[in-house]
């Protein structure tokens, strides 16, 4: 009898925080996920420590795989949070991507090269103008939504069609060719593998935890998507706070057009980032923030686009088409709006 109450308790408290807490919930899936993997993976190696190489490398092609849509989801979540929506982020990659690829064109056609600029001074300014770009793109859909009032779905969709048709009309007969220099960014070796995609993942999530946790600018997106009425009245800006949001957006989805074009040298223009607002979105609501806003962290968005990215890498392993891959990550994102709606219920 002792035991039984033992375990109805344990299985109650384990319930409870289930509800309560997405990160437990997160957590739980993703050490699932891990094992699932694990198992797949397989243990026919002729040591542990072979076995042990193989399960590592495998996990730093995840990070790495997944390091330019994961810095994506960590500006969505300022997004979502903020009661808004992106879905310009794949077609702002683009056109960075394109304003980039034409500064640091090392042909004499490049407009750096033709200048005399090359080497470390014409990446800066590459780099430079390619977050002033992504923040550009997102100041003009933060004025749309936050001053024009218009809604962020219809604002972002028209700037989604706008940048990608765009770019791919002025890129057509424009060619380019990235300095060998320049893909040490993102592909420098430290310690035998190429992992600098995955440090600046970390270190931008690590950063941003702490504005969404320790800055008034963190708590005033929390409370405009809380409540927006109320964030007015009690003196904050909800206009610029909003704008704020997805000019940051702009500008972490720039810094991975950077590490893009760092790490593969090119960019298809009719392709690149295409889908990265659908993984972006589903990994933030898989972390457990709420589309209704004001609930939600980066460390869960973290947890999110790694249960996403395992999910892909097992379903990988196992065998499963790669057009049914994208079902279960839409059933994923489904069952995880569900249990929102079902601890609001509770």
């Amino acid at each position: 009898m002792v035991n039984k109450s033992k375990q109805d308790g344990f299985l109650r408290r384990f319930a409870e925080k289930w509800q309560a807490n997405p990160l437990y919930s997160t957590g739980f899936v993703l050490i699932l996920m891990i094992i699932l993997q694990t198992i797949a993976l397989g243990f026919n190696y002729p040591s542990f420590g072979a076995w042990f190489t193989s399960w590592g490398k495998n996990w730093i092609n995840i990070l790495r795989n997944n390091a330019g849509v994961g810095i994506v989801a960590l500006g969505m979540t300022f997004v979502i949070v903020s009661g808004g929506i992106d879905l310009a982020v794949g077609s702002t990659l683009v056109a960075v991507g394109a304003v980039l690829m034409v500064l640091v064109n090392s042909y004499p056609t490049g407009l750096l090269t033709a200048a005399g600029i090359t080497g470390f001074p014409a990446f800066l300014i590459g780099i430079l103008a390619a977050l002033v770009m992504g923040c550009l793109i997102g100041s003009v859909n933060g004025f749309l939504i936050a001053k024009s009032k218009v809604p962020a779905f219809i604002a972002t969709l028209g700037m989604m069609k706008i940048c990608r048709s765009v770019t791919q009309q002025f890129m057509q007969t424009v060619g380019t060719k990235v300095p060998r220099e320049f893909l040490q960014i993102a592909n420098a070796k430290i310690g035998g593998e190429i992992i600098l995609p995955i440090i600046y993942w970390l270190v931008i999530a690590v950063a941003l935890d702490l504005v969404a946790r320790k800055t008034t600018f963190g708590r005033h997106v929390y409370a405009i998507g809380s409540n927006e009425r109320a964030a007015r009245l009690s003196g904050i800006n909800v206009e610029k706070v909003k704008a704020l949001v997805y000019v940051l957006s702009g500008a972490l989805v720039s810094i991975t057009a950077v590490i893009q074009i760092a790490r593969i040298g090119s960019m298809d223009y009719a392709n690149a980032g295409s889908g990265y607002e659908m993984d972006a979105i589903a990994a933030v609501v898989v972390g457990g923030t709420s589309m209704a806003g004001g609930k939600g962290s980066i460390l869960g968005t973290v947890l999110g686009m790694l249960i996403i990215a395992v999910m892909n890498n097992l379903l990988n392993l196992v065998g499963v088409p790669p057009f049914l891959r994208e079902a279960f990550k839409g059933f994923i994102v489904v069952a995880a709006v569900l249990l929102q709606k079902k601890e609001k219920a509770s």
